[in-house]
């Protein structure tokens, strides 16, 4: 059994193995997601028995956390061959990627489960609850409605940035590619990228999908670097606290560290030793802290969480980023 990143020449070795699993997506889809996307993402692979037996791609995205853009991972397609199932190769696959974006500096990656108890024990956490909005039928004819052609997505993507950027501490940031890419995606199953005007300016984008829809999803993420996580942070006035993170799965975010700040300076990070610690976070309940799942008297309930009432009390300044916006579909 050996685990690797695929080449650029070499990702298109994963179609048959994808089509497999996920039947349900259409062929004009998949012939998007391997021409489109398969561009710039990475693909880890277990290979045994002479084939691809497992993987586990990682599409890019920019993402804004409080006002600072920042490269982040969607995983998707996790996906195993049926007969090499139950031998932890999903683990094995997430162990390496995780590993590989805390060393590139990235803070944390987000996923859409089938279900929710395949990566709780991987410590993610469900931060964010959505039903996409779309383009009703009785729209289309409206002369305020119209498809989105390849030269507005520019003007597009200026609009949303100004609009999700008002409104939201997190979410994905738009540029002329993201809406030709996304264009591109729907019309490869048949639907359309709408835009609505009002007075001339554009007012909203919504996607136009035959037939009718009401889906709802969830959002899971995992802090990747618990350092760079908790540099993001706003405070709500002065703050000092030192505390010990635990993480099972990346070594490096293992750590004691000492947190200052005010609302106004903003939040200093300094490393600390462990008999100066007011208690110990895991990196899941870290996580649904900091993204807004949970308070903090919640999530000391949780195992392997202890903290004094000063480090409650001190936690409780820090502001969750729970105004989250990721709806992305691959």
């Amino acid at each position: 059994m050996q685990i690797r990143l695929l080449g650029a020449d070499e990702k298109t070795k994963t179609r048959a193995l994808y089509e497999t699993v996920f039947d349900e997506d259409s062929k004009g889809f998949v012939d998007y997601y391997y021409t489109e996307k398969t561009k710039d993402n990475q693909i880890y692979v277990i290979e045994e028995d002479g084939g691809i037996r497992a993987m586990l791609h990682l599409n890019p995205y920019r993402v804004s956390v409080n006002g600072s853009a920042r490269a982040v991972n969607y995983i998707v397609a996790v996906a195993t061959q049926s007969e090499y199932r139950s031998r932890g190769y999903m683990a094995d696959l997430l162990r390496r990627a995780l590993t590989d974006m805390k060393r590139a500096g990235q803070s944390f990656t987000f996923l859409m489960p089938a279900a929710e108890a395949i990566y709780t024990p991987h410590d993610f956490r469900t931060v964010y609850e959505y039903e996409r909005e779309y383009c009703k039928e009785e729209e289309l004819t409206s002369a305020e409605v119209e498809p989105v052609t390849d030269e507005m997505c520019k003007e597009l993507a200026g609009a949303a940035n100004e609009f999700l950027s008002s409104k939201y501490q997190i979410y994905a940031v738009r540029d002329e590619m993201y809406y030709q890419r996304l264009k591109k995606e729907l019309e490869s199953d048949h639907a359309k990228l709408m835009v609505y005007r009002k007075e001339g300016c554009i007012a909203d984008c919504r996607p136009w999908v035959p037939g009718e829809l009401s889906e709802k999803h969830k959002i899971m993420i995992r802090i990747v670097d618990v350092k760079r996580m908790l540099m993001a942070v706003q405070l709500k006035s002065l703050t000092a606290v030192c505390f010990t993170v635990t993480d099972p799965i990346i070594e490096e975010n293992n750590c004691c560290v000492v947190l200052t700040g005010t609302e106004f300076s903003g939040l200093m990070l300094m490393d600390s030793r462990p008999e100066n610690s007011e208690g110990t976070i895991t990196i899941r309940a870290l996580a649904s802290f900091l993204f807004g799942a949970k308070t903090v008297d919640e999530i000391c309930e949780e195992e392997g969480v202890k903290m004094t009432d000063r480090m409650k009390g001190e936690l409780k300044k820090m502001i969750p980023m729970d105004r989250i916006y990721l709806q992305e579909i691959v």
